[in-house]
C-alpha cells in the first residue's frame, strides 16, 4: 500500500495532548514551572482548562475532572491516572528542566540517565496528579556516551 499512500497529500498533524487533572490552576502552573512555558491568558474557564505553550506552540491541554461531561473526563478514581500512558518532552535545557524538576519537589520515578539507544539523557517524573513525566534531551545529544 505505499503506493496509495504517495497519492495522497500528506496532511500537517501536530499532536495536542489533553490530561484530565483535580486542580486546573495548580497543574498549569506546575507544568509551566517545570517546562519554562506559559498558558492562555486569565480567562473564564481556567478552574476548568487550560493550555501549556512553548515557543508559542501548544503543548499539553488541561482539562477539570467530571466538568463537561467529557468522554473519559470523568470519574477520576477509575483507574490510575494515565495508565500506560507517559507524557514525553524532549527539552533543549535537560540539565535546567531537571533542576526545576526537583524544584517542584516532583517524585523522580527514574533518576537522570542515559538511554542508549536513542542517545539521549532523560529523567521520568510524576506530576501532581500521579501522571508519568518524561524530559529527554535531544536524540544523539550524547553521541553514545554514558
Amino acid at each position: 500500500m505505499p503506493g496509495k499512500q504517495a497519492e495522497v497529500a500528506k496532511a500537517k498533524v501536530q499532536s495536542q495532548p489533553m490530561i484530565a487533572v483535580r486542580n486546573v490552576r495548580a497543574s498549569a502552573l506546575w507544568y509551566q514551572q517545570l517546562l519554562a512555558g506559559d498558558s492562555l491568558p486569565e480567562h473564564e474557564h481556567r478552574d476548568f482548562y487550560d493550555r501549556i505553550f512553548c515557543d508559542d506552540q501548544l503543548i499539553l491541554q488541561l482539562h477539570a475532572w467530571d466538568e463537561d461531561n467529557h468522554p473519559n473526563l470523568v470519574n477520576a478514581d477509575a483507574a490510575p491516572p494515565g495508565h500506560g500512558v507517559l507524557l514525553w518532552f524532549e527539552v533543549s535545557d535537560f540539565d535546567s528542566a531537571v533542576a526545576r524538576a526537583n524544584s517542584l519537589g516532583a517524585l523522580i520515578i527514574e533518576e537522570a540517565h542515559v538511554n542508549p539507544r536513542p542517545e539521549h539523557r532523560e529523567v521520568w517524573i510524576r506530576d501532581p496528579d500521579g501522571y508519568v513525566v518524561v524530559l529527554a534531551g535531544p536524540d544523539a545529544e550524547t553521541g553514545g556516551q554514558d
